[in-house]
């Protein structure tokens, strides 16, 4: 997911993004534990977009607290 993406969403959205894409990545490590992971590099990807979407999720807490 671009950031691009994720700054249309709203707050709520946002948030909603961020729970889903964890419990993906709870999921995808399970399966790496158990050795099923078929893509590993997904596990990247999900890990770098839960950052992006905190990053936009902070900068605009930071953005409302400055007006």
């Amino acid at each position: 997911m671009k950031a691009s993406e994720i700054r249309e969403l709203s707050k709520t959205d946002i948030e909603k993004k961020i729970k889903e894409l964890k419990e993906e990545l709870f999921n995808l490590r399970f399966q790496h534990a158990i050795n099923q992971l078929d893509n590993p590099i997904r596990l990247k990807h999900v890990r770098k977009d839960i950052a992006r979407a905190m990053t936009i999720l902070r900068e605009r807490e930071l953005r409302e607290k400055s007006e």
